[in-house]
C-alpha cells in the first residue's frame, strides 16, 4: 500500500504546473527581457533534465510543508501561505542545482527567478487553490477518491467522530458502520449506522462490505490490544487511522492529517518493507562511511581532547539490545569519569522511571559526566563514533535507539516492538525533544515510526537531526 490517490493527483497536478511555470519563464525571458532570443525548441536535454529535477524538488518540499494533507488542500488561507513558503525554498533549491549544472537561463539571471517565481505563483492560485478544489469536489460528487471507513469502537470517541465526519461531506467520507466488543451486532450506534460485529471479526467484515479505510476510535483500551488491532486491520491491505490518547504525544510533535479538527495518525503500511530494507542499509553504509570520512578531523580532535582531560579509555563500549533482541557492543566518546556498567543505584532509579507510566526526564547521573564530556552529551558529539555500529550493520542511521539489557527485561510486551527494526543513531523522539520527552512517549513514536517507516521519512529525521544538534535540543 501506498499513499491515498488524491495525494497523487495533487502531486501530478503541481508537477505540470512547475514545469509550465519554467517554460513559460523560459519564454517570457528570453522574448522580452534579452536581446538574444531563445526558443524552447532551442534548449538542450539538460535544461529539460533541470527543470524536471526541479519539478520533482519542489513536490518534495510540498510534500515536507503537508501541503498534501486533506486538511490543507481544502483550504485556501493556509495552503496560500504555506504555497509562498515552499516556492521560496523551491527557489532556492532551483538556483543553487543551477549553478552546479551550469544552466545559464537560471543561474545568471535574477530575472528568469522572478519571473518563474510569480508566475508559477499565479497559477498555483489560480489552478490549486481555486479550480482544483472544484475538480476534485467533482471527483468526490462521481465516487473518485471517497473514502469508506470503518470505524472501530462504538464508545464516546467513535460517536463524537461520526459525528463530525457527519456534520458535511466536503472530504468524501463515507461511514458504513462500527465494530465493537461490547454491543451486539445490529444495534444503532449514530444516525441509522449499526455495529457490524466484533473488533476481531474484521476480516470477515471486510470480505462482506466495500471500504478503504478503518479509524480506530476506542476509549479504554490498553496499548497492547490497540498494537494488536492495527496489525489485524493492516493485514487487509487497507488505510488505517488512530484517534485514541495513547498516540496523543504524535499530533503533539508531528504535523497530523485532520478530519474537521480530530487529529487521525496514520499508521498503514507505506512501502514494501523487504525491499526498503535492502535500500536502507545501501544508504545506511554510504552514509555512515562518508560521513566517517568527513567527520575524521573531529574524532581525532575529540579523542585528543578526551585523552588530556580524564583518565580512562577514549571510547566507551556498552552492550546494548538491538533489532529482534540480540546483543551487541554499542560505541560512544566517553563522556563520564567512571565507566561502571553495573551501576545498581542508576539501573534501579531507570526502572523506576519507566514503570512509573514514564513519567519524568531521562535518568542522567550529572556528577560523573566530565567538562568535555558536557559539551560532547550537549551537542551529541558523543554519539558520532556509532557511525561504525551502521558500517557494521549493528544500526541504522535512523531507527529507535538500541536499550540496555536491563530495560530490555522490563519493559512490556507491547514496547518490546520497538526492537523489530534496527536500532537508529537518531530517530522520531530524538528531533523531538531528546531527554525531554518521557519514556513512554518515546516508545509510542518509536513504534509510530516503525509504522511508516519509508525513505523520505528517514531523509526528514536526518535534516531534523542537524538544528537539534546544532541548537543542542533536549541534550544533557
Amino acid at each position: 500500500m501506498k499513499y491515498p490517490g488524491y495525494k497523487y493527483f495533487y502531486a501530478a497536478f503541481d508537477f505540470i504546473i512547475l514545469i509550465s511555470s519554467l517554460l513559460i519563464s523560459h519564454e517570457l525571458y528570453y522574448r522580452f527581457f534579452t536581446d538574444k532570443y531563445m526558443s524552447l525548441t532551442h534548449l538542450i536535454f539538460a535544461d529539460y533534465l533541470v527543470f524536471i529535477i526541479s519539478g520533482i524538488i519542489f513536490i518534495l518540499i510540498f510534500q515536507y510543508f503537508h501541503l498534501y494533507k486533506i486538511n490543507i488542500f481544502l483550504t485556501r488561507a493556509l495552503q496560500l501561505s504555506l504555497i509562498v513558503k515552499c516556492q521560496l525554498y523551491g527557489v532556492l533549491a532551483m538556483v543553487l542545482l543551477s549553478f552546479f549544472t551550469k544552466i545559464s537561463s537560471i543561474s545568471d539571471s535574477r530575472l528568469f527567478i522572478g519571473i518563474f517565481f510569480n508566475v508559477s505563483l499565479i497559477l498555483f492560485i489560480l489552478l490549486r487553490v481555486f479550480t482544483l478544489q472544484l475538480i476534485y469536489a467533482n471527483l468526490l460528487g462521481n465516487n473518485i477518491f471517497r473514502k469508506r471507513i470503518l470505524i472501530i469502537g462504538a464508545g464516546k470517541s467513535a460517536l463524537l467522530f461520526a459525528q463530525k465526519l457527519s456534520f458535511e461531506n466536503i472530504l468524501g467520507i463515507e461511514i458504513i458502520g462500527f465494530l465493537d466488543d461490547s454491543l451486539p451486532a445490529g444495534e444503532v450506534v449514530f444516525n441509522k449506522l449499526k455495529v457490524l460485529g466484533k473488533i476481531d471479526d474484521i476480516k470477515r467484515i471486510k470480505e462482506e462490505n466495500d471500504f478503504n479505510e478503518v479509524s480506530i476510535c476506542i476509549d479504554k483500551i490498553d496499548m497492547e490490544r490497540l498494537l494488536n488491532i492495527i496489525d489485524k486491520c493492516k493485514n487487509l491491505n487497507i488505510y488505517v487511522k488512530v484517534t485514541s490518547d495513547l498516540f496523543g504525544i504524535i499530533p503533539q510533535k508531528m504535523f497530523a492529517e485532520e478530519y474537521y479538527d480530530i487529529p487521525v495518525i496514520d499508521v498503514s503500511t507505506k512501502i514494501n518493507f523487504t525491499i526498503y530494507s535492502v535500500f536502507k542499509r545501501i544508504i545506511d553504509f554510504t552514509g555512515a562511511l562518508l560521513g566517517v570520512i568527513l567527520l575524521s578531523p573531529f574524532f581525532i580532535v575529540i579523542s585528543f581532547i578526551i585523552k588530556l582531560t580524564s583518565k580512562g579509555p577514549i571510547i566507551f563500549k556498552q552492550v546494548r539490545v538491538g533489532k529482534d533482541g540480540l546483543y551487541f557492543n554499542f560505541f560512544k566518546f566517553r563522556s563520564m569519569t567512571i565507566v561502571d556498567s553495573d551501576d545498581k543505584a542508576r539501573q534501579n532509579e531507570m526502572i523506576q522511571f519507566m514503570k512509573g507510566n514514564g513519567k519524568g526526564e531521562k535518568v542522567v547521573n550529572k556528577n560523573r559526566v566530565t567538562r568535555i564530556g558536557k559539551f560532547l552529551r550537549k551537542y551529541s558529539l558523543d554519539e558520532l563514533p556509532q557511525l561504525f555500529n551502521v558500517l557494521k550493520g549493528q544500526m541504522s542511521l535512523v531507527g529507535p535507539r538500541p536499550c540496555l539489557p536491563y530495560e530490555y527485561d522490563n519493559y512490556d510486551e507491547w514496547q518490546k516492538r520497538r526492537l523489530s527494526v534496527l536500532p537508529g543513531c537518531t530517530g522520531l523522539w530524538q528531533v523531538s525533544g531528546r531527554s525531554e520527552v518521557n519514556f513512554s512517549d518515546s516508545v509510542i513514536m518509536d513504534l509510530y515510526y516503525i509504522n511508516n517507516v519509508s525513505p523520505w521519512l528517514d531523509l526528514q529525521l536526518i535534516f531534523k537531526t542537524i538544528p537539534v544538534m546544532i541548537l543542542a535540543k533536549g541534550g544533557k
